[in-house]
Parts: C-alpha cells; sequence; structure tokens
C-alpha cells in the first residue's frame, strides 16, 4: 500500500465477485461512498446519489458504492441481496461493489488509502454508513465528507473537479 499513488493504482471485487480494476475509472471524478441497505440514511442517500449521477455521469462522475457491514451490521446480505435491493428499490446505475470492512485490520487497501488524507476528527476511521469521498481525475482524494453529509450538497465540489463551474 505504501507504493500506490492514487486511487487508480488498486484493484476490488465488484458484487458478482469480478476484479475490477480502478484505473478503468481514469480521468473520471469518482464519488466513493461506503453504503448499507438497513440505514435510516439509506433513503435518501441513494435518491441523491442516483440524481447526481443523472445528471453528472455524462460529464465524467462516477459513483462507487462499497457496501459495508461495520456499522450497526446495517448491510447484513449477501452481495446478491445487496444488488437486488439496489437495483429493485432504487434503480441504481452506478456500480455497486462487493461487500468489504472500511475500518480495522481487514479494512479494504482502496479504504486504507482513502483514509490516509488530512481528515477526521475521529482519526482515520469511517464514523457510519455512508461517508463519502472525492476523488479528481487523477485519481487524488480531495475531499471526505462526513455520513451525515447529504450528497446533494457536495454537488458544487462535484461540479468544480469536472470543470462545469
Amino acid at each position: 500500500m505504501e507504493s500506490s499513488q492514487s486511487v487508480f493504482d488498486f484493484s476490488v471485487k465488484d458484487a458478482k465477485g469480478n476484479d475490477v480494476e480502478l484505473s478503468t475509472y481514469r480521468g473520471k471524478v469518482l464519488l466513493i461512498v461506503n453504503v448499507a441497505s438497513k440505514c435510516g440514511m439509506t433513503n435518501s442517500n441513494y435518491t441523491e446519489l442516483n440524481q447526481l449521477y443523472e445528471k453528472y455521469r455524462d460529464q465524467g462522475l462516477e459513483i462507487l458504492a462499497f457496501p459495508c457491514n461495520q456499522f450497526g451490521e446495517e448491510e447484513p446480505g449477501s452481495n446478491d441481496q445487496i444488488l437486488d435491493f439496489v437495483c429493485t428499490r432504487f434503480k441504481s446505475d452506478f456500480p455497486i461493489f462487493g461487500k468489504i470492512e472500511v475500518n480495522g485490520d481487514a479494512a479494504d487497501p482502496l479504504y486504507k488509502f482513502l483514509k490516509l488524507g488530512k481528515w477526521g476528527i475521529f482519526g482515520d476511521d469511517i464514523q457510519w454508513n455512508f461517508a463519502k469521498f472525492l476523488v479528481d481525475r487523477n485519481g487524488q482524494p480531495v475531499d471526505r465528507y462526513y455520513p451525515t453529509t447529504s450528497p446533494l450538497t457536495i454537488e458544487r465540489d462535484i461540479r468544480k473537479l469536472l470543470g462545469l463551474l
């Protein structure tokens, strides 16, 4: 992990268990979110993430959703159950990856890299479901948002990175 210079240096598993090189997103602005199906913030976050994705995906935004069951066991299902829930209930088109851990020794290497940033009042740990990382076109995390931050409130930051301001 020490040699990783950008998000694009990582490979992750999609919800079907296939390897995905994040370098396939090179040149795009990324919003990376740890998600959960049974959280009190699920409806509002998925609804607003869908709105952002519909509005900006053709301009270069990708939203990468990583299910995580570390917070109140609010993502207990299998990857197939999670996909079914997200696609059926929210009709989300953005990529949903395999369930991961975001904190602790077993944290996914991508999240270990994301948390190396200069943010967080609780150390580097993710506080809860729906923490958000905004990553520029070069694969560098440029901002981190708390789980309670509404996706729509970061639209201006996304537009800035997309060159739309």
